[in-house]
């Protein structure tokens, strides 16, 4: 019996610094098709870094949702204790369009520097 997939956006919480985004499909994909995965560390005034979180956006069946929350969330894992919820789609709203202006300024920029 094939189970009914839907595309879900997780919010993980508690990374360590060192996370990278090959860890994070790794550690995500034994339990759904991972498609993407943005890493946000926030820095304090001096521009070091402070808490490191992630969204990641995964095709799952609500049964292997459940049985991944269950058994990731407050792992002890890469520096970090996992928090993992459901995204609130206010944030990746904010998200999607930093993303947007990210990729403008890096196109304007090549763009300025090749004339």
């Amino acid at each position: 019996m094939k189970m009914n997939r839907e595309m879900k956006h997780l919010y993980v919480g508690g990374l360590g610094q060192e996370i990278s985004e090959t860890d994070l499909q790794n550690q995500f994909s034994r339990f759904a098709e991972v498609s993407d995965v943005d890493i946000i560390t926030g820095k304090d005034d001096q521009g070091n870094p402070q808490k490191t979180f992630a969204y990641i956006n995964i095709s799952v069946a609500e049964a292997d949702l459940k049985k991944c929350m269950s058994v990731l969330r407050k792992t002890k894992w890469k520096g970090g204790a996992l928090q993992i919820q459901l995204a609130k789609e206010s944030f990746l709203h904010r998200l999607a369009q930093e993303k947007e202006r990210r990729h403008l300024l890096r196109r304007r920029a090549v763009q300025e520097r090749n004339g």
